[in-house]
């Protein structure tokens, strides 16, 4: 079976949440490009090391995650694709729990090894920290 560009990016954003919550941060480059940015709470950075070191920061591993993406609205020109979503995501920390509500922007270019991110943008909705 063929998979279509949108099937294969709705895969990539299913990695991308994967590979917070399951710290794969070695593994950067099978999400990302070379030159990847991105604009998130944790801050703004450029290149593919620079983002995982920020992951990596902004997921320390005694703090479980989970990441839900949802509703992809996929827009593919040529070898280029906008992908927007939802994003819910809980942090459970050992001293307590946060949950951000987030809007995801992400970019894609189509490499010789797939498609990879090459841009992360993502704006705060809203964030509850219980009590």
């Amino acid at each position: 079976m063929e998979r279509t560009d949108s099937a294969e990016l709705v895969a990539l954003v299913t990695r991308l949440g994967i590979w917070l919550d399951e710290k794969r941060f070695d593994e950067a480059r099978t999400i990302f490009t070379e030159d990847a940015a991105a604009d998130t709470a944790g801050g703004s950075v450029r290149g593919v090391d620079a983002l995982a070191a920020q992951a990596r920061r902004s997921h320390p591993a005694d703090v479980a995650t989970q990441h839900f993406i949802t509703n992809p609205r996929i827009e593919v020109d040529g070898d280029r694709a906008t992908i927007d979503a939802n994003l819910l995501v809980v942090f459970a920390a050992p001293t307590g729990q946060r949950i951000l509500g987030e809007r995801y922007r992400l970019e894609a270019a189509r490499t010789a090894g797939g498609w990879r991110i090459s841009r992360v943008a993502a704006s705060p909705i809203w964030e509850f920290s219980p009590a």
